[in-house]
């Protein structure tokens, strides 16, 4: 029996091949797109899965409160916390300290004689290796950092380094990195080589010293003011995590002897535990509480597949039932004979399956055609692994997306009356008229969405790339200083400047992309004693404001004529009104316990990405910053950067310079954004390319259903665009309808998403204009065919069945 449906079945696809190239094309689609969206939000939800005791690892988090910017979640905490936390919490099994390389303004450079090698390095306190699942190829467990001068490399660097030498344990290598104004360079020992971490490990660090090393350069972590590591524990089996985090929320406060009844203890900074594996899906904080992250896009991609998938069902079912009326004669034959109508469905859905699982080998293909573009999107290497639950996931969808594509048409076509059908009468009913109308709108409310989404993501992304920061930073170049620069940058500097196409040249400790220091040690006359104010700090070298092209508003910029400028500071607009001053040139402040004279006020810029809003911020003089920038002319780059370059190789012989522009750096910061922006485009075209092929499903459908109507108004002397138009309006109102269900939706998606952002765009009633007109076009090009087609038929052939 089986052997029969699969022949007839193989046999209506093939004598049908329009209806079976439409289906298959929007099945396929569909398929495929459900495919990369699978690959992707798999690969997301496996970040930081790989540690064996996942259930059991958390990270410290620190929230801090600001008057000024209200509750803040880092991620950064005491130098001592985790050291501390073992010895005084039961619950904790090991704690690690780990300076991350984000950390760090620059990757250093590591060299074995004539290799050399720029990494990303980590510090780590020596439990590291007990909390992360971290698989030593080589060394002692118990002795990987014995001490400061000690360091452990993974396998994939030590084959870059020693060219597959094996023997490397008690080798030494010569590190040069400043960091972030802390120099950290000299001569390592390795004491032991791990495997490489997985390409879904957030830390992905090849390169692991001793945390010790990194707290002699910084004594001050060692006080419960100060946070710079992060810090992680693993708690015991059976260790409630809420009830930790009630004995950790004020364990700060205590460490500090502040007294409970106090205000001071109310608002000084607490601590809580989150799952390390949640961290990189669930990042983002609002008041102190974790408030969605990347799992917002996972969220949404995954609901993208969804009605993807949706639409290319709903396609199927009205090409299904648009082709009905070549199968009457079929199912009226069928029943006669005696047929049941259960033997009819399983037919029907059999028919769907197989037409599934077809479009699944297309799919498949195209889905490898494209995955190579799609990893340059996403920024992964993604590949479509053959292993047994991967196979069964696939497999199950294509069978359920069978299911769900045929069930609506196995039960219109089983559940046709023979004497009707072998009457030649196409059977209808209100409900049937409803769904399959209702199945239209829906495929076009979906693709208005999407249309209004791409439209209002692409404007505020243009507003990312256009908006005033309140600095320049077009045509600056930015690079680090390293190697012999750390001993002769101020000559160096002065040399750039001479460079023919150079404007100015600067350095600073931090950058212009959020990268900087923060401190609620400024004090000034009119201050409360209950207040507390965060200030972003700016530490610069001579004409860095000049460089960075920032605006003095008030008084004047660092300026050598008029002395040394150590004891003066400079701030921006949001920290003067923070501290109420209305004249605020030439008035005091103390600074880290320093006295310190404001000469000038800057107009606000933005030193973080635009999700952040502009923070009270301070500039003072620091001549030895790590971070150099460069402006130079237009039109002339590639010869100035060529100057500048054989420049450094004078002053930084066999250090290679790697510089990158500031812009790019800013574009860069908003890369999840664009991705978002790209691949949105992608799911519009594919959404509404699928939504046609349903609709002219449906519009032949109605043309075969309304025939003799039309050839008895063509008798009666209608013309060829009365009849088009006749037919047009009906489609047209239906996706009038779908438009007018869109509006509301998409307008509450797009400024929910709008909200991440401190400066967005409004949602102008133009896209609505726009989106609605472009539907309506798509639709009536769509119909236009089958539309016109019906209108110039000879009457006499539709009229001749009488």
């Amino acid at each position: 029996m089986f052997k029969n449906y699969f022949k007839t079945t193989w046999r209506y696809l093939w004598k049908d091949r329009l209806f079976t190239l439409l289906n298959l094309t929007g099945l396929a689609s569909g398929l495929a797109c459900a495919l990369l969206i699978y690959l992707w939000t798999s690969d997301e939800l496996q970040v930081d899965k790989f540690n064996q005791k996942d259930d059991r690892l958390y990270q410290v988090m620190q929230n801090i409160p600001d008057d000024a910017a209200g509750m803040q979640t880092i991620e950064h905490t005491q130098g001592i916390l985790a050291s501390s936390l073992q010895q005084d919490m039961p619950e904790v099994a090991y704690a690690a300290s780990v300076v991350p390389a984000s950390w760090f303004t620059s990757k250093g450079i590591l060299s074995v004689g004539d290799t050399h090698i720029r990494s990303d390095e980590e510090y780590v306190s020596k439990d590291f290796f007990n909390v992360f699942s971290v698989t030593l190829i080589n060394g002692n467990k118990n002795e990987l950092l014995p001490d400061a001068n000690a360091v452990v490399i993974s396998d994939a660097l030590a084959d870059k380094l020693f060219h597959g030498n094996k023997d490397i344990i008690g080798k030494t290598i010569d590190w040069t990195n400043e960091g972030a104004g802390t120099d950290l360079s000299g001569n390592f020992h390795i004491t032991g080589v791990f495997k490489s971490l997985p390409s879904t490990s957030s830390i992905k660090s090849d390169l692991l010293f001793n945390y010790e090393l990194f707290l002699k350069s910084r004594p001050n972590l060692l006080k419960w003011g100060n946070s710079d590591p992060n810090t992680y524990v693993l708690l015991k089996p059976g260790n409630d995590v809420s009830k930790f985090n009630e004995k950790l929320k004020n364990y700060i406060a205590q460490k500090l002897n502040i007294p409970k009844n106090s205000k001071d203890y109310a608002d000084a900074n607490t601590l809580f535990a989150q799952r390390f594996s949640d961290r990189y899906l669930h990042g983002s904080y609002e008041n102190g509480q974790a408030a969605g992250g990347r799992m917002m896009y996972v969220k949404l991609f995954s609901l993208i597949a969804l009605f993807i998938m949706l639409i290319a069902c709903v396609n199927f079912m009205n090409l299904s039932t648009a082709r009905a009326s070549r199968r009457l004669k079929e199912v009226g034959v069928r029943k006669v004979i005696g047929a049941t109508k259960k033997s009819l469905v399983l037919q029907y859905l059999g028919e769907s399956v197989i037409m599934a699982f077809l479009s699944l080998l297309f799919a498949v293909v195209l889905m490898l055609i494209i995955l190579p573009q799609f990893n340059l999107i996403t920024g992964k290497q993604l590949s479509l692994h053959v292993d047994a639950s991967q196979i069964l996931a696939v497999l199950s969808v294509t069978l359920l997306t069978g299911f769900i594509a045929g069930s609506y048409p196995a039960l219109y076509l089983s559940g046709f009356n023979p004497i009707t059908v072998l009457a030649g009468k196409l059977p209808s009913s209100f409900s049937e008229l409803l769904v399959r109308k209702g199945l239209v709108v829906f495929q076009f409310a979906i693709s208005v969405v999407f249309i209004i989404s791409v439209i209002v993501i692409y404007n505020q992304m243009n507003l990312v790339h256009t908006k005033n920061l309140g600095y320049s930073r077009d045509n600056i170049i930015t690079f680090k200083k390293e190697g012999q620069l750390k001993t002769n940058m101020q000559p160096f500097l002065a040399e750039v400047r001479k460079i023919p196409g150079v404007v100015n040249a600067s350095s600073s400790f931090g950058d212009l992309l959020g990268k900087h220091g923060t401190t609620t040690e400024v004090l000034w006359k009119t201050k409360k004693p209950d207040e507390q104010v965060e200030f972003s700090g700016m530490y610069v070298g001579d004409n860095w404001i000049e460089t960075a092209g920032l605006h003095i508003i008030d008084g004047r910029s660092f300026d050598a004529k008029f002395g040394a400028d150590s004891t003066n500071v400079i701030f921006n607009e949001a920290a003067v009104k923070a501290m109420g001053m209305t004249n605020p040139v030439g008035q005091p402040v103390i600074l880290f316990g320093k006295r310190k004279t404001i000469i000038g006020v800057v107009k606000d810029f933005n030193f973080e990405s635009l999700y952040q809003d502009i923070k009270p911020c301070f500039i003072t003089t620091f001549q030895d910053g790590s971070n150099i920038l460069v402006k130079i002319k237009r039109n002339n780059e590639a010869v100035t950067i060529t100057k500048l370059q054989d420049l450094y190789r004078q002053y930084n012989p066999g250090v290679p310079f790697d510089y990158s522009f500031l812009d790019a750096d800013y574009n860069a910061l908003y890369a999840s954004e664009q991705r978002v922006a790209v691949l949105s485009k992608y799911f519009a075209g594919l959404a509404i390319l699928i939504s046609c092929l349903g609709l002219f499903g449906l519009a032949t459908f109605t043309a075969k259903r309304k025939q003799k109507e039309i050839g008895i108004r063509k008798v009666m002397g209608a013309s060829a665009a009365n009849i088009t138009g006749m037919l047009s309006v009906e489609f047209l109102k239906l996706v009038a309808i779908a438009i007018l269900v869109a509006f509301p939706v998409s307008w509450w998606m797009m400024h929910n998403w709008l909200q991440g952002f401190a400066y967005r765009v409004s949602i102008s009633p133009l896209v609505f204009f726009i989106a609605g007109l472009s539907v309506l076009m798509i639709t009536l090009i769509t119909i236009s065919f089958q539309s016109l087609r019906a209108a110039i038929a000879n009457p006499v052939k539709s009229l001749r069945t009488e």
